[in-house]
């Protein structure tokens, strides 16, 4: 795999993983209109492994406290704000990992990777994300989040195993709908990325041990490393963003993208 390949995937993933914007649509159309070769498993852990280095390094906080609400949760324990973090962090995964686990025992995974298919969901869902941040109130924080809108974002966040959906943009569509105000929305969109991308990423991972392909793994750790300063710059200027603007900039590159993707696709 050239430097130049590399660096693409790298930064391709990195800045486009946490904007609402789809990364894994991004990866797709990369070397079908460029012509390169698939990165391949190896790359496809070690930039998973960069973005969600950047995301925890980012929320360090908020991690260190879902940790030690973790381990209370484990003992059946729901005493403290950050076991209860905790148990809406694992309600908001669980949909999207049996939704996952089913897709790929149907082996649907490849018939969603079509232009097409991307073009439409960056569109639909482009304008879907448009209309729930600016027809939503916002008066509700992170700290108010319960275990009924964690299942709601969760549930919401199975479309994102769509190409073209994006985690992060259908997740904080569902928190602006439920009324959080666009900052606490990404926030808790964030947050619900660290157990999906850890789950996604593990999947994979077991999938390259078997394979062993340890001249890839080189090439991953550079990968890895692009993929996490990339990660941690949008994310950072994505969530400063959030506190100032709305979403539009986003829903009309996903409008202009997806006609063009259509436009490609059907002539």
């Amino acid at each position: 795999m050239s430097l130049l390949h590399l660096v693409l995937v790298a930064l391709v993933q990195g800045i486009t993983e946490f904007l609402p914007v789809s990364s894994s649509g991004h990866l797709i159309l990369l070397p079908r209109l460029t012509g390169l070769q698939d990165q391949g498993l190896v790359i496809d852990v070690a930039v998973h492994v960069g973005t969600l280095g950047a995301v925890v390094l980012y929320f360090w906080r908020d991690v260190r406290k879902v940790l030690h609400g973790t381990g209370r949760l484990l003992r059946g324990k729901v005493d403290t704000q950050s076991a209860f973090l905790a148990l809406c962090l694992v309600t908001a995964t669980v949909p999207v990992v049996i939704a996952g686990a089913a897709l790929a025992l149907l082996d649907l995974t490849e018939a969603l990777r079509s232009i097409a298919v991307i073009g439409w969901t960056m569109l639909i869902f482009g304008i879907v994300l448009w209309w729930a941040d600016t027809k939503s109130p916002q008066h509700r924080r992170a700290a108010q989040w319960t275990l009924k809108d964690a299942a709601i974002m969760g549930l919401w966040q199975v479309l994102a195993l769509i190409p073209g959906t994006s985690r992060s943009g259908i997740t904080i569509t569902a928190g602006r709908a439920l009324g959080y105000e666009r900052h606490e929305a990404a926030r808790l969109a964030m947050l619900m990325s660290i157990p999906t991308i850890a789950a996604s990423g593990l999947v994979v991972a077991v999938d390259v041990a078997a394979e062993a392909d340890w001249a890839a793994a080189r090439d991953g750790v550079l990968a890895a490393a692009l993929a996490f300063v990339s990660a941690l710059l949008a994310l950072a200027v994505m969530m400063r963003l959030a506190k100032r603007i709305s979403f539009t900039p986003y829903v009309v590159y996903r409008v202009g993208l997806g006609l063009v993707l259509l436009w490609i696709a059907y002539t």
